[in-house]
């Protein structure tokens, strides 16, 4: 990242797609962290992420069900213990699922589920970091990545001035939907957290080709990246509160 430098930045969801590739794009970096904190549900069965760690000594695997109340606790007091009197400059919240469900498909059960993931996981998971976040911003001035910021990672299939963009998305109603609010919940914290200097927006990663994104996405994850990385590294208070693609370009909520 561009100085100032970003000292910690923790992941979730890194044992495949986006996640797994910003681990490696953080961690082999020009301006790499001193830490790169990488969650998965299952470290131990993530055989690309076990790999990364060894070939890189700034990457720490991290075990975290986004779902699970005492997973959150347990992995905040394990990173509390890394981080220290630091506190943590970035947290990317890319855990994520995606299930097909059309409106004819679409149910109460995958509604749930896919919002219970996708959306009030984000938001409980971003609360347990708080207090590290706000430790992090003391210690610096501006708004950015190398001071203290949430990123929430979205989709251009939850804008609603866009459904009609492309048909595709009609198929993922439960997905959407969970974007669309979280969504709302960057735009909250953005208002909420100002004061303290935590940065927060939605990135739109680009539609990947990844267990989630499917074959018909037109970009491949060493595409994306890169594009992420200088977005991430270009942060400041004009952007609080936005909805950015890969590019750095501003999308229509």
């Amino acid at each position: 990242m561009a100085q100032p430098r970003c000292r910690s930045v923790l992941i979730t969801g890194c044992s495949r797609g986006i996640g797994l590739g910003l681990v490696r794009g953080l961690a082999a970096g020009p301006a790499a962290p001193d830490l790169v904190l990488a969650t998965c549900r299952c470290p131990e069965k993530a055989q690309e992420l076990q790999q990364l760690s060894k070939q890189y000594n700034n990457i720490r695997l991290l075990q975290l069900d986004v779902v699970s109340e005492n997973s959150i606790k347990k992995v905040v007091k394990e990173v509390e213990e890394i981080v220290g009197d630091k506190g943590l400059n970035c947290l990317i919240n890319n855990a994520g699922i995606n299930v097909l469900a059309s409106l004819e498909e679409v149910t109460a059960e995958t509604m749930l589920t896919i919002y219970e993931t996708n959306t009030v996981a984000q938001l409980m998971v971003t609360k347990a970091f708080l207090p590290l976040l706000r430790k992090a911003a003391q210690l610096s001035t501006g708004m950015g990545c190398h001071r203290a910021a949430i990123i929430n990672m979205s989709s251009v299939a939850a804008s609603m001035q866009l459904v009609q963009a492309n048909e595709v998305f009609l198929k993922v109603y439960p997905y959407r939907i969970a974007k669309t609010a979280l969504n709302m919940i960057t735009r909250c914290l953005a208002a909420d957290l100002k004061s303290d200097g935590i940065l927060c927006i939605s990135l739109h990663p680009g539609w990947v080709q990844t267990d989630m994104g499917g074959n018909l996405a037109p970009l491949q994850v060493e595409d994306s990246i890169p594009g992420i990385l200088s977005v991430l590294a270009n942060l400041g208070e004009k952007q609080n509160g936005s909805f950015l693609d890969w590019q750095g370009e501003t999308l229509p909520w």
